[in-house]
């Protein structure tokens, strides 16, 4: 009779093995959760400028700018204009981006469209209502 106690070198092997595949699948997916979060950042931000466009800017000048700050729309939080990874709105390398159309000599414009660079889906857009 063979009266040790104990693991196999090959059990050993299985069950770390199987701990790997574990942490591996966590990482994978915790950083899915954290793309999606960043998307869903993304997506508040652009809401929000949309929302301070079409009820506050416009209503009360009668047109769109030619560039968004928190300077010209101060209903807003300024943090919004700065995507997930640091970089404000209009500068190269930014989620967001706004462009404008239909503008006159005044820079009064009376079109746009907001985006927003996402990781996990296409491109988040909103356009002007006028």
């Amino acid at each position: 009779m063979n009266d040790k106690k104990g693991f196999t070198l090959i059990e050993l092997m299985i069950v770390g093995a199987f701990a790997a595949l574990l942490v591996i699948i966590f990482f994978l997916q915790k950083s899915n959760v954290e793309a999606m979060d960043r998307d869903d950042a993304r997506k508040t931000a652009i809401n929000a400028m949309y929302y301070a466009l079409e009820e506050y800017y416009y209503p009360k000048y009668g047109y769109y700018p030619d560039t968004i700050s928190e300077e010209n729309l101060p209903v807003i939080d300024p943090e919004l204009f700065t995507d997930p990874f640091g970089t404000n709105l209009g500068i190269e390398g930014s989620n967001y981006t706004y462009e404008v159309a239909n503008c006159n000599s005044k820079n009064e414009c009376q079109e746009y469209t907001l985006r927003a660079q996402l990781e996990k889906e296409d491109t988040y857009i909103k356009k002007g209502k006028k």
